[in-house]
């Protein structure tokens, strides 16, 4: 059988003020079409569906619609399970609908999937707390999934009925996956995983998570789960939460984050996006490979000497989200920033670097207060972004001030 994984999409996710909707739609088409390309049997989505608790409208309707598309009409399964930045019921809360559409919604650790069926043939075989067998339509083998959403030091407390110690929490989290293979997971099926934890090898370096990322160090108390805490006999581990595409370790089978279909932070500019296809066998035959993704803004950082070399950068990237960091001796002007922005719109930040030793000894000295308030307003600004503030900006201050001595 042929499974799609994918993870951390993020849906509703903006760029400081940018939107991010219209290349997450562009993105999901990408995958959709590789499901149909690759004519997957299934697909699994590990986690951090959406960006907030509470993601916009358009985000949502852009999830469900993307979702339909995927089941190809029910007979290719969708797997989707919780991340830390979802809210579980509301992952769940579609879900006897979603179960008619060949969607499967898993929002906590301890979630039993109902028994349910489709003309498709699609089919919950077996189902248990954090485990489910399906029967995929055009797959002889079953499909057996053990399933670990994210939950936090509360939820994860309570489903391994332990108390927050690190070690503990790992012993039982590979006891718990451990009895689950010995009770489900024969070789007569193809056996997996599917988490939103942090994994590594034990011993290896803690790999970055990406910037404003919600940290999960410390899900259930536990700083991290160890790839030696993956018990024999399953097949391949599908996690999310790290945006890098990375193998965590081969053995005792790949465990691997597929990472986001999108850079969502400036700390991934540059970074290769990917799908991981997965072929599995009966009796443990695993082949992986990874599909490019070409949809989405690239996001670069550069750090340029002077207004003219930075146009002339600007110029030759206008399709990318830029961070630019600027080196001068003064502050940037209003005119300078407009000039910036005339030629190149997807600017999300400038940073300046002042080189201008007595510049930045003022920015210590204490404030004038013989100036008046636009004019305070003006050096706090200055301070504060190293850059004077937009016309438009200042506009809108002298609105405020008119109204409050109206």
């Amino acid at each position: 059988m042929r499974i799609l994984h994918t993870s951390d999409w993020h849906l509703g996710k903006r760029l400081d003020d940018f939107s991010r909707l219209d290349e997450q739609r562009e993105v999901l088409n990408e995958i959709i079409e590789i499901a149909n390309e690759q004519d997957v049997d299934a697909v699994l989505i590990a986690g951090d569906l959406f960006d907030t608790y509470n993601p916009p409208t358009e985000a949502v309707d852009l999830f469900y619609r993307s979702l339909k598309r995927l089941t190809n009409n029910g007979s290719r399964p969708v797997i989707a399970i919780a991340g830390n930045h979802d809210s579980p019921d509301r992952i769940e809360s579609p879900d006897p609908l979603a179960r008619e559409c060949g969607i499967v919604f898993i929002g906590y650790p301890n979630t039993v999937v109902p028994s349910f069926e489709l003309e498709s043939g699609f089919k919950v075989l077996k189902s248990a707390e954090g485990f489910v067998e399906l029967q995929l339509p055009r797959c002889n083998e079953p499909l057996r999934i053990l399933h670990t959403a994210y939950a936090n030091e509360f939820r994860m407390k309570t489903y391994l009925g332990s108390e927050n110690n690190e070690q503990q929490l790992r012993d039982m989290l590979a006891t718990k996956w451990g009895s689950q293979v010995a009770d489900y997971c024969d070789s007569l099926g193809c056996n997996l995983l599917v988490s939103h934890l942090f994994f590594i090898k034990e011993g290896a370096d803690l790999p970055e998570e990406p910037e404003d990322e919600k940290p999960i160090l410390h899900v259930g108390g536990a700083q991290a789960i160890f790839s030696g805490n993956v018990p024999g006999g399953l097949h391949y581990v599908a996690l999310g939460h790290l945006h890098r595409k990375q193998i965590v370790d081969s053995a005792p089978c790949p465990i691997v984050y597929s990472g986001s279909p999108l850079s969502y932070s400036f700390s991934e500019a540059n970074q290769s996006k990917y799908v991981m296809i997965v072929d599995m066998e009966v009796g443990g035959n695993v082949a992986v490979k990874e599909i490019p993704l070409a949809k989405g803004k690239r996001l670069l950082r550069y750090r340029a000497d002077g207004v003219e070399k930075a146009i002339e950068w600007l110029q030759d990237n206008t399709d990318a989200l830029v961070e630019l960091t600027l080196v001068s001796d003064t502050y940037i002007t209003a005119q300078e920033r407009k000039q910036l922005l005339e030629v190149h719109p997807n600017i999300i930040s400038i940073i300046p670097d002042i080189k201008s030793k007595e510049l930045m000894a003022s920015e210590k000295s204490m404030a004038d207060l013989s100036k008046n308030t636009e004019e305070l307003f003006r050096d706090y600004f200055i301070k504060e972004k190293g850059q004077e503030p937009s016309d438009s900006l200042m506009t809108l201050f002298k609105e405020m001030l008119a109204e409050e001595e109206a």
